[in-house]
């Protein structure tokens, strides 16, 4: 998309991932919707929609299109020109759509399994072993985007967020033989687990009510809980305490207002806070980087404008 120029004649295939229906001047009714193809997203309109195309053009829909690139408000946008849903003599499947170049889950999986081993602590490795026994909790975790929109938002992106946390710890720890590698190394592989909750499914996530009412730290936190208990491993143990202080803790001082329900109190909580939020930012400002058109682009995340280096308006 980003070599789109305009009254160009796009032919292809993309998921909808949001539809609002409108009304026009004429009064006739069009259709914007929000496409995505490989973490690229494009606003498209259908002109005069009719009946049947609102009931097969719907939201999570796989739909072929060959439509026009327009420029609307300094915005590239597709002017939709035919339309219809993928059928099984396309051989294409959501994931093909919503997956990031590079991202392999099956390996990506594996890596986990291998950081699993680098826990020694035997309470740890039960609770560990517990939490990713269990079918759905594991489907999910290995599918669901890390968020909706800022870093990892794509398919498997919350397994790659957390296997490149995971080899970030490894890496580092030799530096810090003070820091406890037995938590670091829990946390990094459970600090995330609340998102299995939070988001709704992988293809066109949005917040769960649990998600919405308390948050994935919260739900994360009730997912260990409950599988510690499952280990007869107590609540107050130390080793357990400290690996959930971490992910307490995981987005800074509470007076950030990042999302921390405490803030770090701990040489774990300080080095696991660090590793997360540095890879957090780097994928966030990866994205900024593949995404914008001008030297200079303004980040919602990081609520200040960031160089990116590209040639572009100045």
């Amino acid at each position: 998309m980003a070599s789109w120029q305009e009254r160009d004649t796009i032919t292809d295939f993309f998921l909808i991932k949001e539809r609002e229906i409108k009304q026009a001047s004429n009064g006739s009714e069009y259709a914007n919707f929000t496409i995505e193809k490989n973490l690229h997203v494009i606003l498209a309109r259908l002109w005069d929609i009719t009946d049947d195309q609102k009931r097969l053009f719907i939201r999570k829909s796989i739909v072929k299109i060959e439509g026009t690139v327009i420029t609307y408000r300094g915005q590239v946008q597709l002017n939709i020109n035919r339309m219809r849903l993928a059928t099984d003599d396309d051989a294409i499947n959501v994931s093909q759509l919503i997956s990031k170049d590079g991202v392999n889950r099956e390996e990506l999986w594996h890596e986990l399994r291998l950081m699993m081993e680098e826990v020694h602590s035997e309470t740890l490795r039960s609770i560990i072993k517990n939490v990713f026994s269990q079918k759905l909790l594991r489907e999910r975790l290995t599918t669901i985007p890390a968020s909706k929109n800022y870093h990892h938002p794509y398919y498997a992106g919350l397994l790659d967020h957390i296997v490149h946390v995971s080899r970030a710890a490894l890496q580092l720890l030799p530096l810090y033989p003070q820091v406890n590698r037995d938590i670091i190394m829990s946390a990094c592989l459970l600090h995330d687990l609340g998102k299995t909750e939070l988001f709704t499914e992988p293809v066109a996530p949005d917040y769960s009510t649990s998600g919405h009412l308390m948050g994935h730290i919260v739900l994360g936190l009730e997912i260990i809980h409950d599988a510690a208990r499952e280990a007869g491993i107590p609540s107050h143990n130390e080793e357990l305490m400290s690996v959930k202080h971490c992910i307490a803790s995981q987005f800074g001082e509470v007076s950030q207002g990042y999302g921390s329900t405490v803030s770090p109190k701990t040489a774990e909580a300080i080095f696991f806070q660090h590793i997360k939020q540095m890879n957090t930012m780097l994928h966030a400002f990866e994205m900024i980087q593949e995404r914008a058109k001008d030297e200079w682009t303004y980040s919602p995340m990081f609520k200040r404008k960031m160089y990116t280096g590209k040639e572009g308006s100045k």
